[in-house]
């Protein structure tokens, strides 16, 4: 099915916005850098990363343009985040969860977008899809308590999208939500301790008897098979599958650290010496560049899987299209896929590198901690990716989660 001229329109205007938003990024980096070891120590991004990016207008990236946004595809969720990641991963991972749920608000009808966007475009979201059970229908909509983990950006987000699941009275599901609810009427607990992603600030978001009205809540369900409520048909960015979208987004940062990661091991590699061998230098070792050619390779791999998972879901959209369920079982299997490679050359390159790797001083431990933490998500968890795949492909039935 050929794409229609409009909407190979607004491909051509996300091309060169992409474009706009990765160079910004990679003109942030020296700041963002700056601000790593700060943001990891203060288990929150640096406030003067948050505000250069909103000035910067990454915070927009899929904010819809009829609010001032950029309305970007997925392609350039991936490479904005990833041009960020490769200066800082807990400032990537708040930037990809935070313009992922502008998207989600995309899809809302458009009361729920005026209230968000509307009334202010550089709102910021933050979302955490597990559902709380604490929930009354009432007139007009649902009371809703309970708590969520982890919300990653919620330190710096003025609404947050929140799972919910209604139930009767006997405990059947009536009703599964995301329901958008305004940060002032929420508190939060400070619970993010970790090992990795210190920086995010992914804390634990607390709703006490909060009132949401019907237009702020999108049906889950209906949402997975692409129904969405959003009466903006011809805005191809939000008609993207909403599972692969959801998964894809969270390995934008494993790209930009392994690079990272890459890039300074081969600049440091003409002055570090093999120690305990006749080595000078490690790039004179054989051994050295087969490693190195090695997590290149395995960088290259995963960005392939990456890309092609983005352009496939963003030209399905553009076609007016619901992404098959192969090809969305798929990419479930491509996320894993891509976290595996990533880290895994992130791994070889700290062997390469050297212990001195694991210096508090040296980059490549956090990165390494970072991206090992990110990659064990439960969304981005590879064995999982790939039994969807494996039934998909086998004709089997699915009984592993709905969230395809």
């Amino acid at each position: 099915m050929d794409i229609p001229t409009a909407a190979l329109q607004q491909q051509h205007a996300d091309t060169e916005t992409r474009a706009t938003l990765v160079q910004r990024a990679r003109n942030l980096q020296p700041l963002l850098a700056k601000n790593a070891l700060q943001t990891e120590k203060d288990r929150r991004v640096a406030e003067g990363n948050i505000q250069a990016l909103a000035e910067a207008g990454i915070f927009r990236t899929m904010v819809p343009r009829r609010y001032g946004g950029h309305q970007g595809s997925v392609r350039t969720h991936l490479e904005v985040t990833a041009a960020v990641a490769e200066a800082c991963g807990s400032t990537a991972w708040v930037v990809a969860l935070t313009n992922v749920c502008a998207w989600f608000t995309g899809l809302f009808g458009e009361r729920a977008q005026d209230e968000v966007f509307g009334a202010n475009p550089d709102a910021r979201v933050s979302g955490v899809f597990s559902p709380s059970t604490q929930v009354q229908r009432v007139d007009g909509g649902l009371k809703a308590s309970g708590k969520w983990f982890w919300s990653s950006g919620c330190l710096h987000a003025d609404w947050a999208m929140l799972g919910l699941l209604e139930t009767d009275a006997s405990g059947a599901v009536k009703g599964q939500y995301l329901a958008l609810m305004p940060m002032s009427e929420l508190s939060i607990e400070d619970t993010w301790f970790t090992a990795g992603m210190k920086g995010t600030g992914s804390n634990c978001v607390v709703a006490q008897d909060v009132f949401v009205p019907e237009h702020r809540l999108l049906p889950l369900m209906p949402a997975v098979q692409s129904e969405y409520p959003t009466p903006f048909k011809d805005e191809a960015a939000y008609r993207a599958a909403f599972i692969p979208v959801a998964a894809l987004i969270l390995v934008g940062a494993q790209l930009g650290m392994s690079r990272a990661a890459l890039a300074h091991v081969i600049e440091k590699a003409g002055q570090r010496s093999i120690a305990y061998t006749s080595f000078k230098k490690q790039s004179d070792s054989v051994s050295f560049q087969i490693q190195v050619s090695k997590a290149a390779m395995l960088i290259d791999t995963a960005h392939l899987h990456a890309f092609r998972a983005a352009d496939d879901i963003d030209a399905a959209a553009l076609r007016g299209e619901v992404l098959d369920y192969v090809t969305r079982a798929r990419v479930r299997a491509d996320t894993g896929y891509v976290a595996q490679h990533a880290s895994e050359a992130i791994n070889l390159l700290m062997t390469a590198h050297g212990a001195g790797s694991f210096a508090d001083a040296s980059p490549m431990q956090r990165i390494w901690r970072d991206a090992n933490t990110a990659a064990r998500h439960a969304i981005v968890l590879q064995p999982v990716g790939e039994e969807l795949y494996g039934k998909a492909l086998l004709g089997v039935e699915n009984t592993v989660t709905p969230l395809v």
